[in-house]
């Protein structure tokens, strides 16, 4: 039920910044010096930030970069931490070095890594993207290296090395199919996580540019005006949370759906 439930709030999410484009009562970026911080009203549903542009129009469209980033940054360190797993898993050789170097990359806090690589790149979505990614990655890494080392075991795969299969069959064919389930439930975590860490990084002033509006860079403008009208960050807070927790309910329930053990002691 509570997935269900989760489900239809992030659909609701999805779809209605989707189609934000086309639904949007206000355009985002028109600015109204007489419509100042104005309350909610049958014309600005949510009212106007300081520049007087529409709130809900911004909310909506803000989203869309959001979620695209989210989504982007999920499924780049998902392809790369599962090709660096495989690899690591696989070939003993070259698992010491991939590793070391993934626990060097998690030993820095990632969000002072995301910082400091939007700093040198500069900001754009792009840099964005590719600063939430990098952390991200050590993280699939250990969980496809976990499966794959379990995996490389199993009598069928030992079978398959001793016919003489190629490496990228046995990679592909036998072992591939054994990360999918742990890949969806961390590609569902990491979507989260990398919503969450670009409405910091845009909070702190080194995300996207501001003319562009994201849910962080809504609420950022808004701190200054917190004491006087909340709702400007209270409102796209709100949706970041709804959005976050929606896909991690759907993570714990696809985690729960795909591992036999939790199936088994649920019954």
């Amino acid at each position: 039920m509570t997935a269900k439930i989760a489900l239809t709030i992030l659909m609701v999410i999805v779809i209605l910044t989707v189609i934000a484009p086309w639904i949007v009562p206000h355009d985002p970026l028109q600015m109204d010096p007489l419509a100042r911080l104005k309350g909610p009203s049958l014309d600005h549903l949510l009212g106007t930030d300081n520049f007087g542009r529409d709130l809900l129009s911004r909310i909506m469209i803000g989203g869309r970069l959001s979620l695209m980033i989210g989504v982007a940054t999920a499924c780049v360190s998902v392809g790369l931490g599962l090709i660096l797993g495989l690899v690591a898993g696989f070939f003993r050789r070259a698992d010491a070095v991939i590793m070391r170097l993934m626990d060097a990359l998690m030993a820095i806090p990632s969000i002072l890594l995301a910082i400091a690589l939007v700093a040198l790149n500069g900001a754009s979505v792009g840099s964005v993207i590719a600063a939430i990614t990098l952390p991200e990655i050590p993280r699939v890494v250990r969980v496809v290296r976990a499966v794959i080392l379990s995996a490389r075991e199993e009598p069928y795969v030992e079978a398959a090395i001793s016919l003489g299969s190629r490496t990228p069959l046995i990679l592909f064919r036998h072992l591939l199919p054994n990360t999918l389930a742990p890949l969806i439930v961390q590609g569902t975590y990491i979507l989260a996580s990398a919503i969450l860490a670009e409405a910091v990084l845009s909070f702190l002033g080194a995300g996207v540019s501001t003319e562009t509006p994201t849910w962080g860079n809504i609420m950022a403008e808004g701190r200054m005006f917190f004491r006087i009208k909340p709702e400007l960050i209270l409102f796209p807070g709100l949706v970041l949370s709804l959005c976050i927790l929606s896909v991690n309910l759907l993570g714990d329930a696809a985690r729960d759906m795909l591992d036999p053990r939790l199936r088994k002691s649920a019954r």
